[in-house]
């Protein structure tokens, strides 16, 4: 029962890491309590877009008459199907996730790991009724949604995002306390599904850190949709109909027949006996080196549980750079390029630096932007649709943020997180041939005007 590596939490860094581990040739140990894939493929990423997907095409169908396309009868959906099609991409997902962790030769345990101690150099682990040890250990425990000190809120039946996604109803209204990307998903959601929507977010624009231009001009498409905003606001009551909300001109009362919650997520540190290894917690989590070690040598931290970058694919590149460094292989983690996407119709992606975080900085940048009707494709796919591309330059003209509304933002982001994590400057950038047409030729149609 000793391994070279063990690692608690079956999410997007621990399967990773565990598959990354085997494949080295390291006898590895990974426990999960539920089911692996973490939060993001069970009650996050895969099932949010499956159903999302399904709203664009239903988007789609309503709207075809702008394309020449004719539809008989009014477009209609069958939430029943849509559910379990989310359900099966689920299952099909977690399948392949447990192959490749048993052709990769790593050993998955269902339970609930706690550390124990440490004794003659290995670190003592204890899930059920039996007892591990490794020389190494990865915590990669994920995150939990919030629930925040709300009168009423223990009164009524509200939702997180893991009962918003089982699919057992459709609310007349429905009140989502959180304009972050999380709530801004949901919202986009149930607004397609003909849901009457309310958004209260208590800072003055949606979607936190990200850019705060396109961030409210993604506002102002769904607020078209019928999506009402409360913004600078903050719920103080929740009741079986209503929501009351203090605003600066008063309280108000916003009708709900249900609530979703989506304040945020914190990190999950507690029952895991951290303390049996003296190991640091922080206010965010568990603090990290640049290889993602904890104050403990031979303990890694990797995910949402650090703190540092609640995604899935920042956990997924957190995971292979601790394995890395195991491995003897020199690498270290960067947070410079991590982008971040909202998967609403129309998309929003953003990289790098903000206009935001640079001012209060007192950095000096460039911005280039266009509207994405500068792109043929663009204007080919998206009739009547709105958009901005924007990209950030310092003052030795090396792209250092992008910010994009528009479809498939979340597609084109990438191009610019390679030129941000690669120093490139405008000149570099000019160099690089895209196809045509496509949408993210925008991208080089911006950096040309630039001498």
């Amino acid at each position: 029962m000793t391994f070279d590596i063990a690692i608690i939490g079956g999410g997007p860094a621990g399967y990773t890491a565990a598959e990354k581990a085997a494949h080295n040739g390291l006898k590895t140990i990974l426990f999960e309590k539920k089911n692996v894939g973490g939060v993001c493929l069970n009650e996050g990423c895969i099932p949010t877009k499956t159903l999302l997907y399904s709203a664009k095409v239903l988007d789609g169908m309503r709207s075809a008459a702008k394309y020449g396309i004719s539809v008989e009868g009014e477009a209609s959906f069958d939430l029943k199907k849509i559910y379990a099609r989310k359900n099966k991409t689920v299952r099909k997902l977690i399948a392949g996730i447990k192959q490749g962790l048993t052709n990769a030769g790593a050993i998955t345990v269902q339970g609930e790991a706690q550390i124990v101690g440490e004794q003659d150099g290995l670190i003592e682990i204890r899930c059920g009724e039996e007892t591990y040890f490794c020389k190494d250990l990865l915590l990669c425990t994920g995150s939990e949604t919030i629930v925040p000190p709300i009168k009423g809120l223990g009164e009524v039946d509200f939702w997180t995002s893991r009962e918003a996604l089982e699919g057992n109803e459709l609310p007349v209204s429905l009140a989502i306390i959180g304009g972050g990307v999380i709530g801004m998903e949901f919202a986009s959601f149930f607004n397609s599904m003909g849901v009457k929507v309310s958004v209260i977010e208590m800072l003055p624009e949606i979607l936190g850190a990200m850019d705060k231009e396109t961030s409210a001009m993604l506002r102002a498409e769904y607020a078209k949709k019928g999506i009402g905003f409360h913004l600078n606001s903050k719920v103080v009551e929740v009741t079986p109909e209503y929501v009351v909300v203090e605003k600066e001109e008063g309280l108000i009362q916003i009708p709900a027949e249900k609530v979703l919650l989506s304040v945020g997520r914190k990190a999950v540190v507690n029952n895991l006996g951290l303390e049996k290894l003296s190991i640091e917690t922080s206010r965010s989590g568990i603090p990290t080196n640049e290889y993602l070690q904890t104050n403990h040598p031979h303990v890694y931290a990797c995910g949402d549980v650090n703190g540092k970058s609640l995604l899935a694919h920042t956990a997924t590149r957190e995971g292979a750079v601790a394995m890395n460094h195991i491995l003897g292989v020199d690498d270290k983690m960067s947070y410079d390029a991590i982008p971040g996407v909202v998967y609403t119709n129309p998309e929003i992606a953003g990289i790098g630096k903000t206009e935001e975080e640079l001012t209060a900085k007192g950095e000096s940048y460039q911005v280039l932007k266009l509207p994405m009707a500068f792109s043929g494709r663009f204007v080919a796919e998206n009739e009547l649709g709105n958009g901005l591309c924007k990209v950030l330059v310092n003052d030795n003209k090396q792209i250092i943020g992008c910010h994009i509304l528009g479809n498939p933002a979340s597609e084109i982001i990438v191009v610019a997180g390679m030129a941000i994590e690669a120093k490139m400057t405008v000149a570099d950038f000019k160099k690089i041939v895209f196809p045509h047409p496509t949408v993210g030729e925008i991208l080089h149609e911006l950096v040309n005007g630039v001498d």
